[in-house]
């Protein structure tokens, strides 16, 4: 897994954090005050990237979690069959099938320029690239 450590006290709306292996984007945190005797908690719910599944989760401000590394790659579309396409990256040439999330359906076609993530083993393809 390619991550790196963040602090609770750190994280923002939009960070990206990893909850039981999945990686998540922060959509809202709520902190509640230090008791006499305990330590400032955070109420964190975020988003999974890949399903939109929802996670809600307490932890203490001084604890660490693990923030995704993510990956942008250029690859070029090779053939468009339904809902996925093939594509070849870029550096590497290998070749691969993706998702084609419904707001670029349009616009993926054969021989195009495709961006995409890879997040932790997943890849998914995010935008298309204008020439």
């Amino acid at each position: 897994m390619n991550t790196k450590p963040i602090e609770v006290g750190n994280l923002k709306i939009g960070s990206y954090v990893v909850v039981d292996g999945v990686a998540c984007t922060v959509k809202s945190i709520q902190i509640s005050r230090p008791g006499k005797h305990g330590h400032a908690k955070s109420r964190i719910e975020a988003v999974a990237m890949m399903d939109g599944q929802k996670k809600i989760f307490i932890k203490p401000n001084h604890d660490k979690m693990e923030s995704p590394m993510i990956d942008k790659e250029t690859a070029q579309v090779i053939s468009v069959t339904d809902d996925s396409a093939s594509i070849m990256d870029l550096k590497s040439f290998e070749t691969f099938d993706l998702k084609i999330p419904k707001e670029l359906k349009d616009d993926v076609k054969d021989g195009v320029n495709v961006i995409y993530w890879v997040i932790l083993k997943d890849k998914v393809m995010k935008q298309v690239k204008k020439e």
